[in-house]
């Protein structure tokens, strides 16, 4: 990976465009290592102005890590660590060429085969380094292939002109193919920012034009059917007009639990049991109590789909919510039990109040009807509340395919 790919974090639409800049600018400068690379290879092979010893080291310092930096430019895997490696050597191989040289009679024109490499290295470290670090090797490199060509040639007075424009023209060279990977990354990158902007504001419009569905689909269904099972219930007057409105009220109930099913309860997706006692640990009034909170919970106690577990446990919440309200949480009690299939999850809460008559609970009070008992069985469970003067009982139940 290259290193502006490094610092974004990884491919990603973040880094689509520059990603791909990265990868064909890393093959492109490959192949011409390739030509340049050959040209220095044979340029050594029939070189005279190294000493013995020297002849082997010196471009093996310097051919063995190119190579390395061409597989690895090639195949795409560790760029960084094979570009550097190379980068290294070969200015190792600048600062050793003057020991390597000494004594040798060399004329003032002859190119030596490091100079090939000047190139190579400079775009190299432009690939693989940081900006602030390659702007400096671009100098650098040149400036001391420069520098140690003179050493070599005892910086006689006749060599300066012919050291300086190899100097010259290798710095123009590698400023060149900078400006041009600076201008290809930063086209990319532009490329990269604007594409995840307008994904984010696509991201952003569909996620308003859904909740405006489920806004005119929620008020539709109030309309349709709450509204109507209110108006039949306000108009009945003989026992079969009611029996009526009760069941238009039963659908209307039905059809609310589904609709929160489909726009926030839950999906289908299995949650444990003791996924479901966390949630239902944090709704009892002292959470951590398990004076309050009981749990029997079966190892082979059956996953619950989400959308069940997510009403049991809004149902648990209404019914502690009433055992507060209404019993002041006295002898508050929550058991879950598990057990394994056919059974499922059960859970009851249980307080110790004054309890109630439900058949006088007046109609239009939907905390038991609405969040506990209709809820509860829109998704295939089975409730209960019973209610006396020992205080009031409320048990959710659900076996394992009985969803609905």
């Amino acid at each position: 990976m290259s290193h502006l790919a490094e610092q974004a974090g990884g491919p990603g639409i973040a880094s689509f465009t520059r990603e791909r800049v990265e990868r064909v600018m890393a093959v492109s400068v490959a192949i011409g290592f390739l030509a340049l690379g050959a040209q220095a290879f044979f340029a050594a092979l029939g070189s005279t102005d190294m000493n013995p010893g020297w002849d082997i080291a010196l471009p093996l310092l310097a051919f063995v890590p190119l190579l390395v930096m061409e597989l690895s430019f090639f195949v795409g895997r560790a760029v960084k660590t094979g570009g550097t490696l190379f980068v290294v050597c070969y200015m190792l191989v600048l600062v050793l060429w003057p020991i390597a040289t000494e004594g040798s009679d060399t004329p003032v024109a002859y190119q030596p085969w490091t100079y090939f490499l000047v190139t190579v290295a400079t775009v190299a470290a432009v690939i693989v380094m940081p900006r602030r670090i390659h702007i400096v090797l671009t100098i650098a490199i040149p400036v001391l292939y420069g520098l140690v060509r003179m050493v070599q040639l005892g910086f006689e007075p006749v060599a300066w002109i012919a050291v300086s424009l190899d100097t010259v023209y290798s710095l123009i060279l590698g400023g060149v193919l900078a400006v041009l990977a600076w201008t290809f990354r930063t086209a990319a990158s532009t490329i990269d920012e604007r594409r995840e902007r307008a994904v984010s504001s696509y991201a952003q419009a569909a996620a308003v034009s859904a909740t405006e569905r489920e806004r005119v689909a929620v008020a539709a269904l109030m309309h349709d059917s709450v509204l109507a099972a209110l108006l039949a219930a306000a108009r009945a007057e003989s026992p079969r007009e009611r029996d009526l409105a009760v069941s238009m009220a039963r659908e209307a109930l039905t059809r609310l639990a589904n609709t929160d099913r489909d726009v926030g309860e839950g999906s289908d997706a299995p949650v444990t049991a003791d996924a479901i006692v966390a949630d239902i640990r944090a709704l009892v009034p002292a959470p951590g109590d398990e004076s309050i909170l009981r749990v029997d919970l079966h190892p082979d106690t059956p996953a619950v789909p989400g959308r069940v577990a997510r009403a049991l446990v809004l149902a648990t919440a209404q019914a502690v919510s009433n055992a507060v309200e209404h019993a002041d949480a006295a002898g508050l009690q929550v058991s879950v039990d598990g057990r394994p299939a056919p059974h499922g999850v059960a859970i009851r809460v249980r307080d110790a109040g004054p309890g109630f008559d439900i058949d006088t609970v007046p109609d239009d009070r939907l905390g038991i009807r609405a969040s506990i008992l209709a809820r509860v069985s829109a998704f295939g469970g089975e409730a209960s509340v019973d209610s006396d003067d020992s205080g009031t009982r409320v048990t959710m139940i659900w076996r394992q395919g009985a969803t609905q």
